[in-house]
């Protein structure tokens, strides 16, 4: 065997080999994971990804069974009095940070279509976030799912 693999022809078939498997785990690597621009969502036909005209936002429409699978529970933004003022506040888990440590929570102003909209956090009180930016009080937010949401959304994750 080593004289075989010590020959040139032998080198040959054996880099041959590597060059196939290296081939063979990438294929299986790009299949099994979309690209960036390939959002999960979409890549499973469990809903679509599409630009808010006027803005950097997108809209994530999923499917209502794509929407139970994940989970998808929404809260209102409400209006309390404190320190004198009226204060927008939200529900604490519908506050999402991202890499930046800019807050954001997703809107959903029809059924399964949600919109990412940009908070200011004044200070949390327990499992509310007192808002001194944000969307109007009655407004309809995601309290449980925005991480699947933001993932659908710039395309993070994978298909399962």
């Amino acid at each position: 065997m080593s004289r075989i693999i010590g020959s040139k022809a032998g080198r040959l078939v054996l880099t041959l080999l590597v060059v196939v498997a290296v081939t063979i785990a990438v294929t299986i690597s790009v299949r099994a994971y979309p690209t960036r621009s390939e959002s999960p969502a979409a890549a499973s036909g469990a809903g679509r990804v599409e630009a808010v005209s006027g803005s950097d936002n997108h809209r994530v429409i999923l499917t209502a069974q794509a929407a139970d699978r994940l989970g998808i529970r929404t809260g209102q933004i409400q209006t309390a009095q404190t320190n004198g003022r009226q204060q927008l506040t939200i529900p604490y888990s519908a506050v999402l940070y991202d890499a930046d440590g800019v807050a954001w929570t997703y809107t959903s102003p029809e059924p399964h279509v949600y919109v990412r909209q940009k908070l200011a956090v004044d200070t949390i009180q327990g499992d509310v976030a007192m808002l001194t930016e944000g969307p109007p009080a009655g407004t309809t937010v995601v309290t449980v799912g925005a991480p699947e949401l933001y993932g659908t959304e710039f395309g993070v994750g994978g298909d399962e």
